[in-house]
């Protein structure tokens, strides 16, 4: 299904472009990424100290995960820490689902993820999800801007 929702939106993405010459394209595109990145650089410095201490023992350092293939399931049905980095899907959510996951850990029968609500506050799990953004390149973050704002609206 995810994979569906992606294919969709890399398909409109190029349909999109297809109206435009490429110079401009690359223009609007490139520029569109640096604007909409606007991450407040205190937040994410206060997110990857978040990060150190709860989640890099798990998902790795820059959220590059772990030695191995996260997803292939382990001796007990569940799936590996993935990369929090651009490499695996944590883009492919928006900023909602990031939150969800944080606070009440992996979905039943998924992962091995704990619940951080009660752990962290509401303002360190929203400063650790601003830092896994920081770690997404301009062209990642630009496809995940477009499908958040999407998913915002009604």
């Amino acid at each position: 299904m995810k994979w569906k929702i992606f294919a969709t939106l890399i398909m409109g993405l190029g349909l999109a472009g297809c109206d435009m010459p490429a110079e401009e394209t690359a223009r609007s595109s490139g520029s569109e990424a640096v604007l909409e990145r606007n991450l407040d650089p205190v937040q994410v410095a206060r997110g990857k100290a978040v990060y150190d201490k709860a989640c890099l023992e798990c998902h790795g350092a820059g959220g590059r995960g772990q030695p191995g293939d996260w997803r292939i399931r382990d001796a007990d049905g569940h799936f590996p820490p993935p990369p929090l980095d651009d490499s695996a899907h944590a883009w492919h959510h928006p900023t909602a689902v990031l939150l969800q996951v944080i606070r009440e850990g992996s979905p039943q029968g998924q992962g091995k993820m704990p619940a951080w609500e009660g752990r962290l506050t509401e303002q360190e799990m929203q400063d650790v999800v601003v830092y896994i953004k920081s770690l997404w390149s301009d062209e990642v973050y630009s496809l995940w801007s477009k499908m958040e704002r999407q998913s915002l609206e009604p």
